[in-house]
């Protein structure tokens, strides 16, 4: 192997648990492995970043990777880490959900190469389908006892903790279908090693457990879990007060993306840009030690932004994204403004002071529309001086005189207005 796969993840703090033997194992031979997703979503979001990051490391390091969707186990739902159960979701949703989760992953894995390490995706509906369940009951219960499956931390923290739902039978043979997973990728396609968050690991020793008791002790699998990432301050990574930051530009856009990672603190930034970048030990090292040298600059925050909004979208979309960026932080033109789509223009403006002004309301003084509609000014008074002052701008441009009328023909996307007072206080006001 080019690569020792389990030290790369080591170095790059990936590493949570892993069997005895899988470093050997991945040392004497290419081996797949596979790490399973729920399609509950049309998209993936940045919690799933870190598993869909190993396995590239793994194929990168010659290994096979596969990313099993979980077509199956999506209708029904994993209590691990979680206090409620899960909707059930139907054929179409899934597929749908499916297509649009390979097309995301196809950017961080090779599923076209001609090598025997090239990439697949399964869909575990695919096998499960036709499994009646006199014969899941068969094949697959009598292997694994109750008592061992009581045992897991996942089932333990339901039955125990504050849901007062408690586990239905349903997410109960959650890990006894996961298991099975396990037990057919290695029988159809010579899976070796299942990845996975650290909250899995007890699904994951079922899986190699329920192969052990139904080929035999002389099978060898193995497994192997990322940590759960966290914030610095121990909160959950990922999440924003708006919600998940998704992969899917139509649900978090590429400006909001780029945004996520460059405001991360410098604590997080050391950590994530190994986690979540390709970027080699030497680079991250130089990196951070020029960070340390100037905290200001934001170095390390700047290149992670930069690499993972490249992997994720593409180089025109961070080179937007930062374009976006300098309209409010920087000197832009009005060229800058119109080149934005709706949702990157509503994402910058998100935390400034907004008006909403009848369309009548147009084709008055741009001093009577913004004291008396849109109040952005106390006076009229006020509005002149800053004017005069050339302290006032409309969509960028400067505002040379305080009684101009203000038009249709002034309309960014058709509704919206752009003011600006001084170098800093930004004001949206929509037309509707």
């Amino acid at each position: 192997m080019t690569k020792n796969f389990v030290e790369e993840l080591r170095w790059r703090g990936m590493l949570a648990q892993i069997m005895p033997g899988t470093e050997e194992q991945l040392q004497k031979e290419m081996t797949t492995a596979y790490l399973g997703t729920d399609p509950t979503a049309d998209s993936l979001h940045i919690g799933h970043l870190c598993g869909i990051m190993m396995l590239r490391h793994l194929q990168r390091c010659g290994h096979k990777p596969i990313i099993l969707v979980g077509g199956a186990t999506g209708m029904i739902g994993d209590p691990s880490g979680k206090s409620q159960e899960r909707n059930l979701l139907d054929d179409q949703t899934l597929y749908h959900n499916q297509e649009c989760i390979k097309a995301q992953v196809a950017k961080f894995l090779d599923f076209d190469t001609t090598e025997p390490n090239s990439a697949e995706m399964v869909n575990n509906y695919d096998w499960m389908k036709d499994f009646t369940f006199l014969d899941f009951a068969r094949e697959v219960g009598k292997h694994i006892t109750v008592n061992y499956m009581m045992a897991k931390e996942s089932v333990q923290q339901r039955l125990n903790g504050t849901a007062r739902d408690g586990l239905s039978f349903t997410e109960f043979t959650y890990q006894l279908l996961q298991g099975y997973d396990f037990l057919y990728l290695y029988q159809h396609k010579g899976c070796k090693l299942q990845l996975g968050g650290n909250d899995q690991w007890g699904n994951m020793t079922t899986g190699t457990e329920l192969i052990r008791r139904t080929l035999g002790n002389e099978v060898e699998t193995f497994a192997l879990t990322c940590p759960l990432i966290t914030k610095a301050d121990g909160k959950k990574f990922g999440k924003t007060e708006t919600g998940n930051i998704w992969l899917d530009p139509k649900r978090t856009s590429p400006y909001k993306f780029y945004q996520f990672w460059l405001n991360v603190s410098d604590d997080d930034a050391e950590r994530y840009i190994k986690i979540f970048t390709s970027l080699d030990r030497e680079t991250i090292e130089a990196l951070v030690e020029e960070h340390r040298q100037d905290p200001g600059r934001r170095t390390l925050q700047r290149r992670l932004a930069e690499e993972v909004t490249v992997m994720v979208h593409s180089r025109e979309a961070l080179d937007a994204a930062i374009e976006a960026s300098n309209i409010l932080f920087g000197k832009s033109t009005k060229d800058s403004l119109l080149k934005l789509d709706e949702q990157t223009l509503l994402d910058i403006f998100e935390g400034v002071p907004q008006f909403d002004v009848a369309a009548d309301q147009l084709g008055q003084p741009a001093v009577e529309l913004f004291t008396q509609a849109a109040p952005v000014f106390a006076s009229k008074g006020e509005m002149r001086k800053l004017v005069q002052g050339g302290g006032v701008s409309l969509n960028k441009e400067k505002l040379s005189e305080f009684d101009r009328t203000v038009t249709a023909d002034d309309l960014i996307d058709g509704k919206y207005l752009l003011v600006q007072r001084g170098k800093k206080n930004y004001y949206l006001i929509t037309v509707r």
